[in-house]
Formats: C-alpha cells, structure tokens, sequence
C-alpha cells in the first residue's frame, strides 16, 4: 500500500483576494505547508524556552554572556559570507509596508534598501498578507502602477538602476496566520510570509541580479537563528538555488539578543548579512524581561532615552563592534520623523535632530541607517557620505576600542531622567491612536510628526505597565496608579472625540483600542505582546 499523501493547506475564513490565486497557488501552498510540518515544532519549543529564560531572569535580574558559547567568541578565525553585491552599500534604508504606493515610493526613494516590511509596520489582515506579496512579484516584473484615488496623482516605477534593493521582513516566531491552517493549526505568520516570498521571488531576484534577502525581527536567542539557517537552507535546495543564496539581517531589539550577537551571525554565518539596532523594541524587550527587577530597571519617559543614554551607548557600540570583527554590516536605528507640510520650523528642529543622530551613527562606525520617509534619505545620505565617500561600508573600522561589560547593556540607572506625567499622557495618547489605526488594518502610522509601528504601542503600554507596578511618583506628585491610567485615557478618548467629530469617532475602532491599550497595561498578567490580543480583534 503507498503512503498516504500529505494533508495540504486550508484557506480558513477568508473573503476571497483579487488576484489571490497567483499568490496562493498549490505549489507555494504545498512549500509552506512543508515549512510547517519541517519547523513549526521546534518554533513551539523555541517559544517556550523564551518563557523559561524570563522566568529566570526574574529570579536573578541579571543576563550575563552565555558561557557556553565562549568558545565561538574566543575564535578569532570565522567571519560571515561575504556581501553579495546588492547588498554591500547600505548606507541609507527606508523602512515601510508593502502596499502598493507605498512599494512605488520606497523603491524610487534614493535610499539604497527598502525594508519591505510584514511585521511592524503592517496589521496582518489576510489582505494586507496576499496583496503585499503580489505587490512585490509586480514591482520584480515591473507591472505595478497607483494612481492615487483622491490627488489623482500617478505613480510608477524608475528605471531598474536606480530603485532600492529589497530586504523582506517577515512577521516574528509568535505570531500565527489563523488563515491559513494544516489540519486546523495555524501555520506561523513567520513561515507563510517567508514561504510565500522565497517560492514566487528567489528564482526571479537572482535573475534581476540580487536575491532572497530577509530582515529577522524579535529573535531572541542564537537557537532562534540557527532555526532560521536551517530553514534557509531546506528552502534553497527546496527550489533548486545555490545555498548561500539568501542573506539575512537579524534584528538586535531584544535585550537577551544583546548577549549573543557573535553567536547569532555564527549560526547565520553562511547566509548573515548583518545586524541592526532597533530602539523601541529593544526597551519594550527590556521592560518586559526585568519588569520584577525593581526601581533599578524603571524606564523614564521614551523620548528621554536616547541612543546616547550609557546603556544604549554600550548596545550599539558592542554591536558594531561585532559586526566588523565578523565582516557584517552594522545598520543603525530609525529616524521616524514625518516631515511637516504646513510647519517648516517643525521640519527644521526635526531635520537638525535627525542629521545629529545619523552623523553620530556614521562617526562610530555603522555602515548605514533607517529613516521612515523619503524626505529624510538625503540627510541620511549625507551624513554616511561625509564619512564613507567613495567606499561602499566601512567594515575595515573594527572598533577594536571597544569594550562592554555585561552589566553594561542593563544599567538602566545610569540615567538622569524620571518619568513624568507628560510621558505617561504620550504614551496613552500614541497608544490610543496607534491601536486604533492597527485595528483597521494601519500598521505604520503618522502619530505627532511621528512614524509609529507596533514596537510604538508596545513600549507605550510596557511602560505604562510598569510605572504602576513600580508605583512611580511623577514631579507632579501624582502617583503611577490604574486609577491615573484610566482617567488619563478618557480624557485622551474624549480629545479624540472632540477632535475629528461625532461621525469619524463612531466609523473609527476608537472605544476599542482605548479599551485593549488598558487591558495590556493594567493586567496584572503581562502580556508577552499586545498583537496577540489585538489579533483576536482584527477583522
């Protein structure tokens, strides 16, 4: 008797896409589900290893590097695969969603990369899922126009020599697409947007003379990597390419990340591509790691941590420092400012902050950065000329300078500032706003001059969660309580309210997001993350 052959891929409670079937086609869905059966159960061990970790940190409040992997930091003689041409000059990466002005935009903007985002930047409606995905194939066959339905205004693509290299990030380990199902599981989001990416595109990006190349967000451990090589390379020989074919970025915005970046491009050593400093997600991370470790770990107001703040200072520094000695790219942070139309002061205070930052950047030796508008390419640009000139990186500076003690990533209290009330009426504000805008589908969002994404509304709300469990007491003598939480965000909801007017309150999810921004910073059951939740509310 032969073997039964293996169950495929439901589509589960989806209205049907225009042009879908190109997207989810029987081939790319038996990839996917092939993807699922190899490494969804080592995922699921993965996720539970995170719950262990934390559970130890709680009991010590302390990371140190892992002592057995010395061994990988001590040799001196390993470095990652070389860059592939497309990407060995990053000096300047634009960040955003794969929708279909947006594709245009990021691929005309000058910037070198385009990180074509699935995870923070996009509420993962199965539209925003499948039609992102085509948007991609139809930039790669340069069929893809917009026209916009309100300013009229065309846009279309330039020519092939000019437009950003695409980096694609997936959605990280913990999320799962409830739309796609094999035997009424849910495959990780992770693996159907990697799958569905790398089956359609990784054939034609090598005939475009570039590649499958990924961002890896919200890892948290050098196994989390290693589970990624291991799949980068079923993939490849999956679909007929040369191993080493696909390059990929991991994210640092963890804080246990922050102890095993070696170890990380280790792992990856055949397909790593660099590494990059994400600055909100990094604090969310180390909120939600040490939120029992008392005073010592209570962050102040969000804007006040800078990347000039000593424990920042000590996360970028050692990740440059990494990367070079590797031969990996180091990426730096985002500038998330949304040049105003009607304020040019507004823009001039922004744009002198912005080429601050990404000067600094460039002076301690990363080889590019992120920026969030097109508008903000040129400064970028600018600054990463004035030190690199003519040469593509500058992974020939290894820091070498550099030294950073494990107590170094976590002294929080080295910081002057507190949290002030202000900053807890911010975080209320911008968490409002933003979930409201995700809950409809938004994933990057226009907030305050400010491009915000989901990491936005997690270090709101973590922040929030933990003032009041330090029970914090601002410089106006208020206290951090659920009762202060709860009066701020209704006076917050009804500025709303009078704001934009009865008729777009009631068309909005206004009540709804108000109501899930205090369900995840006023449970004493800390959420691991505010998408899980909110993903049982997207419709």
């Amino acid at each position: 008797m032969s073997a039964p052959a293996p169950s495929t891929l439901a589509i589960v409670d989806a209205e049907p896409l225009p042009r879908q079937e190109e997207v989810l086609t029987d081939a790319a869905l038996a990839f996917v589900a092939e993807l699922h059966r190899q490494f969804t159960p080592r995922r699921n061990e993965l996720l539970a290893r995170r719950g262990e970790r934390r559970a130890e940190i709680a009991r010590t409040s302390t990371l140190d590097f892992l002592p057995e992997t010395a061994a990988v930091r001590a040799d001196d003689s390993w470095k990652v695969a070389p860059a592939p041409a497309a990407l060995n000059d990053r000096r300047v990466e634009i960040t955003g969603p794969t929708d279909r002005k947006m594709t245009i935009n990021a691929l005309n903007s000058g910037a070198k990369v385009w990180l074509a985002d699935f995870e923070d930047a996009s509420a993962p409606t199965w539209e925003n899922v499948v039609l992102g995905q085509l948007n991609l194939t139809d930039a790669y066959e340069r069929r893809i126009d917009f026209t916009d339905p309100r300013s009229g205004k065309s846009y279309a693509l330039k020519p092939a020599d000019e437009l950003a290299t695409v980096v694609m990030r997936p959605r990280g380990w913990h999320l799962e697409e409830r739309h796609l199902q094999l035997d009424s599981v849910s495959v990780p989001g992770a693996l159907v947007d990697f799958g569905l990416y790398f089956f359609h595109n990784a054939q034609r990006l090598i005939d475009l003379g570039k590649g499958p190349y990924f961002y890896l967000p919200k890892t948290e451990s050098h196994l989390e990597a290693r589970l990624w090589n291991d799949i980068f390379v079923f993939a490849q020989d999956y679909v007929g390419i040369p191993q080493g074919t696909v390059r990929a970025t991991v994210l640092i915005e963890t804080i246990t990340a922050a102890y095993e970046m070696e170890e990380i491009l280790y792992e990856l050593r055949d397909h790593a591509a660099g590494l990059n400093a994400g600055r909100w997600d990094y604090l969310f991370s180390i909120v939600k790691n040490f939120r029992d470790g008392g005073a010592k770990f209570v962050l102040p107001d969000r804007n006040a941590v800078t990347m000039t703040a000593p424990f920042m200072r000590a996360y970028t520094e050692l990740l440059v420092r990494t990367c070079h000695k590797r031969g990996a790219h180091a990426i730096g942070g985002m500038a998330a400012f949304i040049p105003s139309r009607r304020d040019a002061e507004v823009n001039k205070v922004a744009f002198e902050k912005v080429k601050a930052d990404k000067d600094r950047e460039a002076n301690d030796g990363f080889d590019g950065s992120w920026v969030a508008h097109p508008d903000l390419v040129p400064i970028a640009l600018a600054s990463f000329d004035a030190v690199l000139g003519e040469k593509p990186n500058q992974k020939d500076r290894l820091r070498e300078d550099v030294s950073v003690a494990a107590g170094d990533l976590i002294a929080i209290d080295t910081l002057d500032a507190k949290p002030t009330y202000e900053g807890l009426r911010n975080a209320v504000a911008v968490g409002i706003r933003y979930i409201e805008a995700w809950l409809r589908g938004l994933g990057a969002v226009a907030i305050f001059n400010l491009m915000e994404d989901a990491a936005t509304a997690e270090i709101s709300r973590s922040q929030i969660w933990q003032w009041i469990n330090a029970d914090v007491v601002f410089e106006n003598g208020e206290h951090a309580t659920a009762e202060l939480a709860r009066k701020v965000a209704a006076e917050e909801l009804a500025a709303i309210r009078a704001e934009i007017g009865e008729e777009a309150f009631a068309a909005g999810r206004w009540q709804q997001a108000h109501d899930l921004l205090l369900q995840v910073s006023l449970d004493q059951d800390y959420a691991d993350f505010l998408t899980l939740p909110a993903y049982e509310q997207l419709r």
